[in-house]
């Protein structure tokens, strides 16, 4: 079974800062690591890879500094990495990156299961992974955090929902997006460490992939980001001393001065 996970490189931190003049996120200076919910994903594609003796291929679209993202992959169990990185590719929405993916993944060929973090921190549309099952033409399972059963033919899971779950029956290949509960991301072992560092990381451009230039970067995405900014930073609370008659009145009148009742 070929299974394919696809990560994104993240800034790690919480202090973002944003371009004024692209309206992107200011990544250079900023250390990186795989989109945590990213690494559930690895988990997974590699728990099934044990259990049907396949294999596992990690995918990212990027800078060329991605591949540190794709050498952690490795060092945690997966058997290669795709790095899909163009300077076309630049710009690129939900839409432009699903599509430039989906292309990376129709040239591996015989692909039999896609998996993907629920979303990514820096972005939190959760659109990517359905995404690329739309542009795949595979079915698509939000939210999984449970495989029940797998075979060659298909796949049973639990998608989560608040206050339970559906149990899911998909034909082969699908698209997965799996939420935190679904297992426990392992360590990477020094084996894996080693692997990693001597790993050959495959790189596709735009050509390499068969992209058709409109459909990715700036060009191919749909959305136009007016504006973007980060909020204001909470100011210090209020806090109230005594008894309650007389904090209850000393609240009233702090509301009554800000205007929030009358």
């Amino acid at each position: 079974m070929k299974i394919v996970v696809c990560i994104k490189q993240v800034p790690d931190t919480t202090d973002v800062k944003i371009n004024p003049e692209t309206n992107t996120l200011v990544r250079e200076g900023v250390e990186s690591i795989i989109n945590p919910f990213d690494m559930y994903a690895i988990e997974e594609g590699l728990r099934l890879k044990e259990k049907l003796n396949g294999e596992v291929i990690a995918m990212t679209m990027g800078p060329p500094q991605a591949q540190d993202a794709l050498r952690d992959a490795i060092a945690l169990g997966c058997d290669e990495a795709v790095l899909l990185t163009d300077r076309n590719f630049a710009g690129s929405d939900t839409w432009a990156t699903s599509y430039t993916l989906a292309r990376g993944i129709r040239s591996l060929k015989d692909v039999d299961l896609v998996i993907c973090g629920k979303q990514a921190i820096d972005g939190d549309t959760a659109q990517v992974g359905p995404g690329i099952a739309q542009m795949l033409d595979y079915p698509c399972i939000t939210y999984v955090g449970k495989v029940d059963e797998i075979d060659g033919e298909g796949i049973k899971v639990h998608r989560m929902m608040e206050g339970g779950y559906h149990v899911i029956e998909s034909p082969l290949p699908c698209v997965l997006t799996v939420v935190k509960e679904i297992n426990e991301p392992r360590m990477p072992s020094l084996r894996g460490k080693m692997k990693a560092k001597k790993a050959e990381i495959t790189s596709w451009n735009a050509a390499d992939i068969a992209c058709e230039l409109d459909s990715i970067g700036q060009m191919g995405s749909p959305t136009m980001v007016e504006k973007i900014f980060a909020p204001p930073k909470r100011e210090k609370g209020v806090i109230f001393k005594g008894e309650p008659r007389d904090t209850a009145a000393k609240l009233a009148g702090e509301l009554k001065d800000k205007g929030i009742v009358s």
